[in-house]
């Protein structure tokens, strides 16, 4: 008895779709406001800038790596997503540090101003525009206060994106079982 025919598409899933991510779209929207925080708060030559501006572009970049990874190793998928989550982690303490050295406060949940923030992240679509007025505001405890948000907010989307890449594997496997049941359909399609 000859088992279903072989899948045509192969045993590699669609992969790439990096720029549908919200978390992708975020962590743009961190990394360019990174970019106009360090230059608008250090000096030229502090090394703060490099390493914050690194630390934003680390956070974007594995989440495309991730993503471009997902086709062949559900592993390195989680692994880079991971990445990604930590390189904004640390961008979050350079925030926090940045405050703190400057005796300004650090919004906790409850603050108002973290609430009004997390109503504004409720925008369908939200560009770099959405959050224009708390990134380039006059005061630095928004423009900071606000990153902050804005990171914790990828940050907690990237720990359920991996939550369910862990599921997903669980559920499907990986690479060696595709190939392992693709190769058993052709071999006892014939």
């Amino acid at each position: 008895m000859k088992e279903e025919k072989p899948n045509a598409t192969g045993f590699i899933p669609p992969h790439g779709g990096y720029k549908n991510l919200i978390t992708y779209q975020k962590s743009e929207i961190i990394y360019d406001g990174t970019i106009y925080f360090t230059k608008r708060f250090f000096q030229k030559y502090d090394r703060t800038i490099d390493q914050m501006v690194q630390a934003a572009r680390s956070g974007k970049q594995n989440i495309v790596e991730a993503s471009m990874a997902s086709g062949t190793s559900k592993e390195m998928e989680i692994k880079l997503t991971n990445v990604a989550r930590a390189s904004l982690e640390e961008l979050k303490i350079d925030y926090q540090d940045f405050l703190r050295t400057n005796k300004l406060p650090i919004w906790d949940k409850e603050h108002k101003l973290t609430t009004r923030f997390r109503e504004l992240n409720r925008t369908p679509n939200a560009t770099y525009a959405t959050y224009k007025r708390a990134i380039e505001n006059e005061q630095p405890e928004i423009c900071a206060n606000s990153m902050i948000c804005l990171i914790n907010i990828v940050s907690y989307l990237l720990a359920q994106q991996i939550k369910s890449l862990e599921m997903a594997f669980m559920n499907e496997g990986g690479l060696k079982e595709r190939m392992t049941k693709a190769r058993l359909q052709i071999r006892n399609y014939r």
